[in-house]
């Protein structure tokens, strides 16, 4: 066997859809939401390239459950059907050559910019570290009845974007978001049913997982993405990252991508702080989270799929053959390689290395700030129908983000909706 035919495999999920191989595109952010939350003529663009690039599970970036609660700037967002004629055209280019394409649903909690939203909420109103709170505003706790809304919300967005021709969801529920800060001792610090002990903390993205199940039936592919941990002190550890990716096993989640890490602690990033050293093993094997998943495997029934890290074919295929993951889940390549699964199968290695990209700044690289605007710089070059630019200056990238960023500020907020 050559070994392409590793990743060129098909996989059947337990509810019985069949994936085309085992090369699945992680979530990055886009930014090509309009100000209404509909998406950019753009989206469909880019995520038709990828399609034809040939990746098997195509994972969009975080579409947002409330226009009250956004990201970033650009973010789609999901209430109601307003926007579905510009979902339907989105869905149905991401979802041509036999692609699957699930949305990530997302709401960010606290993990949004100052000025970005009305007020910020979280399960406590735990500020962010010192460092970061010129950026981060301290989040107001939420109320029940405004927890069991959000729940409502996920389930609804997922509903609507079934309707719109999306093969799929998956639940964000790493890299610091609202699902992650439910989930982490250090954000939740409630002491009601939903916090005070492991079990309470993962309540919320269990009701949220039950909640989409009864709106899109039992043969819709629902996955989640969830941290190996948090890499933060008194944060989310995997124990308990292990003993939730049990009971969502169990629970019938179809597809779990692990991996790891919050803006305080970017390391899915390759931000590496004194909680993520790396051990020998997994640098050799590339992949940051391949010894998690390991620990992962022995007591689950979902398939796993592993994100971050891989740069070889056969780092991948290793990691599917040895039975670690089933899905080997890239992003970044993909923003300047968008045929990259289609070299691959054909037995081919990337032709750009992904290095984590720095500005200089400490307090910007460390959040990996950097990162996020250049690839999506990236993306928003291929959603305009150019060639990506895999050596683009990172400080012409960053100027013109802070150009943006001004620009911004002299606009007024768009009008919040109830």
């Amino acid at each position: 066997m050559k070994n392409q035919d590793t990743i060129a495999q098909p996989f059947t999920l337990p509810n019985g859809s069949i994936i085309k191989n085992r090369l699945l595109k992680s979530a990055m952010s886009e930014a090509l939401g309009k100000r209404d939350g509909a998406p950019k003529p753009d989206l469909a663009i880019l995520y038709g390239a990828w399609a034809k690039g040939g990746i098997g599970i195509c994972v969009t970036g975080n579409i947002m459950v409330d226009s009250r609660a956004l990201g970033e700037p650009g973010n789609v967002f999901v209430e109601n059907e307003d926007n579905i004629e510009a979902l339907q055209t989105w869905a149905k280019a991401a979802t041509q050559n036999n692609t699957h394409c699930w949305v990530q649903l997302n709401h960010p909690g606290k993990q949004t910019p100052k000025g970005m939203n009305k007020e910020t909420v979280s399960p406590s109103a735990v500020p962010f570290r010192k460092d970061l709170q010129a950026f981060f505003k301290t989040p107001r706790a939420l109320e029940e009845s405004e927890i069991l809304d959000i729940i409502e919300r996920f389930a609804n967005a997922a509903f609507i974007l079934k309707k719109a021709g999306f093969t799929g969801i998956q639940i964000h529920g790493a890299h610091g978001y609202l699902v992650s800060q439910f989930l982490s001792p250090h954000a939740n610090i409630r002491t009601d049913k939903w916090g005070g002990n492991a079990e309470n903390r993962r309540r919320f993205v269990l009701e949220v997982y039950k909640a989409i199940r009864a709106r899109v039936g039992a043969d819709f592919p629902i996955s989640i993405k969830l941290n190996s941990a948090d890499f933060q002190r008194g944060g989310f550890t995997e124990e308990e990252s292990l003993d939730t990716i049990k009971v969502l096993s169990d629970a019938g989640m179809d597809l779990i991508e692990i991996s790891g890490g919050t803006y305080e602690a970017p390391v899915m990033t390759g931000v590496k702080n004194e909680l993520s050293s790396k051990k020998e093993s997994t640098i050799l094997r590339e992949a940051y989270f391949l010894d998690f998943a390991e620990k992962a495997r022995k007591n689950i029934k979902s398939p796993l799929a592993v994100t971050g890290g891989f740069r070889s074919l056969d780092g991948m295929n290793s990691a599917i053959s040895t039975g670690a993951v089933d899905f080997v889940g890239i992003a970044r390549s993909l923003a300047i390689e968008p045929d990259l699964p289609n070299k691959l199968l054909s037995g081919k290695n990337p032709t750009h290395t992904v290095k984590p990209l720095k500005t200089g700044i400490k307090m910007i690289d460390s959040m990996g700030l950097m990162e996020i605007t250049w690839y999506t710089n990236q993306l928003k070059r291929i959603g305009n129908g150019e060639a990506p630019k895999p050596n683009e200056s990172v400080y012409i990238v960053f100027f013109k983000f802070i150009l943006h960023q001004i620009k911004l500020g002299f606009k007024k907020p768009q009008k919040m909706r109830a």
